[in-house]
């Protein structure tokens, strides 16, 4: 079951009327973070929002005639389950996906669009990989594995190929972990190529499956599982990408889920581009500094951008609480006309602007004829909160804390 280069170029030509080439973009904003220039495959922006169509579909275009009529099975966090679904609906094969009951409903919707059946079930990848292998033994139906194939491996290493193609003097990659079948495909046409190519994986901290079992030389399961990078979210690596990461892939790091937040708003606001966790997490690694390397080419794999919207606002939310652009403060006031006017205008001279203002006096802590006021503005940084909350007390206002 290996995987060569000429596995990886005969995928790329399978593939060269399916897939988009993806841009590899030069982000001054992420340069300016790292002691690096860096670049970015931009793979949120490869059809059905990320990478995995490549594997997805080299591997139905080497099935036989026999396993194709059997219709094929997968199981998927919801990439792999487009590219599965959207491979199969040009072949004309039925598919079914099994994704986690969490799945972002971006991702079920968008399978379900391409003609697949979904079933939920299970928390996190590996439950709903084992309801998976319980549907194949009832139905017969081809089973596809996300990452634990040759032909999926070569279909991911088509980006290797790629972004030597557009950028020779690259010297460090730095790729999403999951299973691992992304980043054996990329190191494997990179360092066939160009063997001094450094190759760096990315896991979040709670779900470093991968790392854990290099560190212990041999495949490990993790207890717990979970991160809002779900689609890298896997409890037991593959035995295939396993032996691939140990011999091509120079060190694994990880981040932290605060990491990633602020990697996913940092691409959106300054690269004004949409992605995911799991598509977040080369960038969260390089922001934190945990990529060892100065005055390199690096490329950042851009693996997905297939966010829920509910995510992007809780992580819009709370990372402008983080960086000081939003503040919500609570104040207890006299029930009084005008009190309510004097307080904004203290908050106008200020120059912050309102969100939103509730008042209530339905709160045990609260004297008869108090209420409380709560508004949240938007701020420009720590030091205007802090201007904010000066002016507040200079005037003698009573502030709740939470």
């Amino acid at each position: 079951m290996n995987v060569s280069l000429k596995d990886i170029e005969k995928a790329r030509e399978t593939l060269k009327n399916v897939i988009y080439p993806t841009p590899l973009i030069l982000s001054k904003k992420i340069t300016s973070f790292s002691d690096n220039e860096i670049f970015l495959k931009a793979e949120n922006l490869q059809k059905t929002g990320s990478f995995k169509i490549r594997g997805a579909y080299n591997k139905i275009a080497n099935l036989n005639q026999e396993q194709k009529s059997r219709g094929v099975l997968a199981s998927s966090a919801g990439n792999h389950a487009q590219g599965v679904a959207l491979g199969a609906s040009v072949y004309g094969i039925p598919s079914t996906i099994v994704m986690p009951l969490g799945a972002p409903v971006a991702k079920v919707s968008a399978t379900q669009s391409y003609g697949a059946k979904v079933v939920l079930y299970g928390n996190v990848y590996d439950e709903a990989y084992e309801k998976a292998l319980e549907i194949q033994n009832k139905t017969g139906a081809t089973f596809l594995h996300p990452f634990d194939d040759p032909d999926v491996i070569a279909g991911q290493g088509t980006i290797g190929l790629e972004i030597l193609d557009q950028l020779k003097d690259i010297d460090t990659i730095v790729v999403p972990i999951g299973g691992g079948g992304l980043i054996s495909g990329i190191a494997i046409a990179a360092k066939s190529i160009r063997k001094e190519i450094k190759i760096i994986g990315v896991e979040p901290e709670n779900a470093a499956s991968m790392r854990t079992s290099i560190k212990k030389g041999e495949i490990e399961t993790l207890e717990l599982c979970g991160s809002i990078a779900d689609g890298i979210a896997v409890k037991t690596p593959g035995e295939l990408t396993y032996s691939i990461v140990k011999d091509y892939v120079d060190d694994i790091v990880t981040v932290s889920e605060e990491e990633i937040a602020n990697a996913i708003l940092t691409l959106m606001e300054d690269e004004k581009m949409v992605v995911e966790g799991a598509g977040a997490a080369s960038i969260a690694a390089i922001i934190a500094g945990k990529i060892n390397r100065k005055g390199k080419k690096i490329v950042a794999i851009i693996s997905g951008g297939n966010i829920d919207m509910n995510m992007v606002t809780n992580i819009i939310d709370n990372e402008l609480l983080k960086r000081g652009r939003m503040l919500e403060i609570k104040v207890c006031l006299p029930d009084k006309p005008g009190n309510l006017k004097h307080l904004l205008e203290l908050i106008a001279q200020t120059k912050a602007n309102v969100f939103t203002i509730h008042q209530t006096n339905l709160r045990p802590y609260l004297a008869v004829g108090m209420q409380e006021v709560s508004i949240i503005l938007e701020t420009k940084n720590h030091d205007h909160i802090a201007q904010i909350y000066k002016i507040l007390k200079e005037n003698e206002y009573s502030l709740i804390e939470d």
